[in-house]
């Protein structure tokens, strides 16, 4: 039985070369897509200590004088910040900043 010869060295370079769009193609969708998920408002979900935004800390929390406001472990609820809206239906304003879930 008779092998093939082995392929030269540019040879087996070549073969395995991507189309020179392809790759920039590939990154150029990749970057958008990380931006897209890094850009995205964060979802709303329960916490315990938020970033205090103004001066006084939402109702319900306690400020811990580093920037932060705490329920101290006691409660958790879902708040986001209403960055000068009204709050959306099904939430509340409570102060510093933030709205609540009813």
């Amino acid at each position: 039985m008779v092998r093939p010869a082995p392929l030269q060295g540019s040879l087996r370079r070549s073969a395995q070369r991507r189309p020179p769009g392809q790759s920039r193609l590939a990154n150029a969708l990749l970057v958008t897509a990380t931006a897209l998920v890094w850009l995205a408002p964060p979802a709303a979900h329960a916490q315990r200590v938020v970033r205090k935004i103004g001066d006084i800390c939402p109702m319900g929390y306690v400020d811990m004088l580093n920037g932060n406001c705490s329920t101290l472990g006691l409660m958790r609820y879902t708040v986001q910040p209403t960055n000068g809206q009204p709050c959306l239906e099904g939430w509340m304003n409570v102060g510093g900043g933030y709205c609540r879930k009813k």
